[in-house]
């Protein structure tokens, strides 16, 4: 029987729409389960403590908890795999940096785009990388400590749990002229049970480290940032010692797999933004080493130019040094 052309274009009309349609009611009832928030490093560092202060503010936007999954390896870009090839739905969705969403793509050859596979949601915020030695290192500032660098060339060692404190590393022996081992970790809390034990005596790390300092357990010698942290006035800019080329902003953001409908997008970002408008999650991250973005910078699109600025900036570095992931 053949259906008259009024009815039959009505009813391929309809056919089309179903889909449109379903994506749309999807996006207006989101969430409607918990959401999974992949952290790329091992649990315990400062990263993964910012993630769930973060997932904890967002909870009381979205109306569904916010569940932390650790996912560490290769710098973070395992976890990061993992979110480019989940569902675009909203469900999964990941919180990391510069290291995992700009540096990795210059260290790894990754099976996909990292600055066109996944979707920004919100910047959060940003800090410095505070540089820090065992308490048995015997330099107190950092013109000590690179002297005691030189006149012993790959005895030091120092962690690497990201692809930002590994392109610091390169970058403070090149302006330095010294030289020290590199030893690989999952994250920086392992790096830093064992410059606590004194396995390794330098690294990288949050100024989330700064009550360690207080208490005379470690060393600290400059920070990344141009201007001295809020949080520890008291220690001296690497620009400010003459070293600007380690000059870096570690900001951290929210990602989504490429594909993740506008309207979940938006919920999320509007999630982020109202969890960062409340003075005790900012207070917690500031303690963590992360100063919280004005509200205009914390759209997605201020973190895509973000994010190409930074490649831009760091990935022609990174491959003229031929720096690879060990």
């Amino acid at each position: 029987m053949e259906l008259p052309r009024r009815t039959f274009l009505r009813f391929t009309g309809a056919c089309v729409a179903a889909p449109v349609f379903s994506e749309f009611a999807k996006a207006q009832s989101y969430p409607t389960r918990p959401v999974t928030m992949i952290v790329p490093l091992a649990a315990g560092g400062s990263v993964d403590a910012m993630a769930r202060v973060l997932a904890e503010g967002m909870r009381k936007s979205l109306g569904q908890s916010v569940v932390i999954e650790n996912v560490s390896g290769a710098d973070g870009s395992i976890g990061i795999t993992r979110t480019a090839r989940a569902r675009p739905d909203g469900y999964t969705i990941d919180f990391g940096g510069i290291s995992t969403h700009v540096l990795n793509g210059a260290f790894y050859s990754l099976q996909y785009n990292l600055l066109d596979e996944l979707a920004p949601i919100a910047a959060v915020g940003a800090g410095p990388l505070l540089l820090i030695a065992s308490k048995t290192v015997p330099a107190n500032d950092l013109r000590e400590l690179i002297d005691w660098l030189k006149a012993n060339p790959n005895k030091a060692s120092a962690g690497i749990g990201l692809a930002s404190i590994r392109l610091m590393n390169y970058v403070f022996q090149k302006e330095t002229g010294t030289r020290f081992a590199l030893v690989p970790y999952r994250g920086n809390a392992p790096a830093m049970r064992d410059l606590l034990a004194g396995q390794i005596d330098l690294l990288f790390d949050a100024v989330a480290q700064l009550p360690l300092l207080r208490a005379g357990n470690i060393k600290a010698y400059a920070v990344t940032t141009d201007t001295r942290f809020p949080t520890a006035p008291d220690i001296p800019t690497f620009r400010e010692l003459g070293l600007p080329a380690l000059s870096i902003s570690s900001w951290v953001a929210l990602f989504a797999p490429k594909g993740t409908p506008r309207d979940i997008i938006s919920k999320l970002n509007t999630a982020v933004m109202e969890a960062l408008t409340d003075p005790a999650v900012r207070s917690r991250l500031l303690d963590l080493g992360i100063e919280t973005f004005p509200r205009e910078q914390q759209t997605p699109e201020a973190l895509e130019a973000m994010r190409k600025a930074d490649a831009e900036k760091w990935w022609p570095i990174i491959k003229e040094a031929g720096i690879k992931a060990e």
